[in-house]
């Protein structure tokens, strides 16, 4: 996928969001000597928050299955003699 442009955020990656209501647009950047810049189009944000909701989902979901999976292992008894 040599035209996927990646933006890795991480805790320390200052993110700053700025309204431009005369362009009906929301500009949020990351980073600081070299920000990185997603424009969004009011209508859209919506959209966008659902995504990231869905992906939150994803993730937390495949946590708790990780946990169980763990608790299980680990309180189950071993019966291999």
């Amino acid at each position: 996928m040599p035209d996927l442009v990646r933006v890795h955020l991480t805790d320390g990656v200052p993110m700053r969001p700025l309204a431009m209501p005369f362009a009906d647009r929301i500009e949020i950047r990351f980073g600081n000597a070299f920000p990185a810049v997603l424009v969004v189009d009011r209508d859209v944000v919506p959209q966008l928050r659902d995504v990231l909701d869905q992906g939150w989902r994803a993730l937390q979901a495949s946590a708790a299955r990780q946990e169980g999976r763990h608790a299980l292992t680990e309180e189950a008894p071993d019966v291999r003699g």
